[in-house]
């Protein structure tokens, strides 16, 4: 069965983008931009990603991919894409994305099905990743934490979860930034 990862950047103070959903403070972070082999291992076991609206259309329009769709598979391979939105979203062409709405665990059976025997990559937004963990389907959450700061933005996780629902399992420097890995307890997958 797949695990589910919420695998995401922060800054220090623990905001995943500004006010308007720009992830571009990470960009600014040398090495912000991916690329580590760990990464790479990461993805490797990774058969589906979930993005939340916000996240999907911030990256659309910062990489131009309705415009350019050959650099997605750059980023993503050919995975599934589930997008949870309440919106019509731009769709790039060629990509395998699939937009969902509503509860999480109504489209799990169909997620967890297009991830095969790979594990799922909670993309973003923080909120997205709440639901999982309200749900009891996250299994892990993995943050890079960036040596920067934001005066406001959208948070890492808006969820009180707690020492008896979090264990630490990794910490690591990855260049820049510190990255740290939680099984969480109470995981129904």
């Amino acid at each position: 069965m797949p695990r589910v990862v919420y695998y995401t950047a922060t800054t220090l103070n623990g905001f995943l983008a500004d006010d308007h959903d720009s992830l571009d403070w990470l960009f600014a972070v040398p090495g912000g931009e991916g690329g580590d082999e760990d990464f790479q291992r990461f993805l490797a076991g990774i058969g589906v990603l979930v993005q939340g609206s916000s996240t999907y259309r911030w990256v659309i329009e910062h990489e131009d991919l309705v415009a350019h769709p050959e650099k997605w598979p750059s980023y993503y391979g050919d995975r599934p894409t589930w997008v949870f939105t309440s919106k019509d979203q731009p769709v790039v062409p060629g990509v395998d994305i699939r937009f969902a709405s509503g509860d999480v665990r109504d489209v799990w059976p169909q997620i967890r099905a297009s991830a095969g025997d790979r594990d799922v990559w909670i993309v973003g937004g923080g909120d997205l990743a709440g639901q999982f963990a309200d749900a009891g389907l996250l299994d892990e959450i993995r943050v890079s934490i960036a040596p920067a700061t934001l005066p406001s933005g959208k948070p890492l996780l808006p969820r009180s979860l707690g020492a008896d629902r979090l264990e630490l399992t990794v910490v690591r420097q990855a260049g820049a930034f510190a990255e740290l890995t939680y099984a969480v307890k109470g995981s129904a997958t």
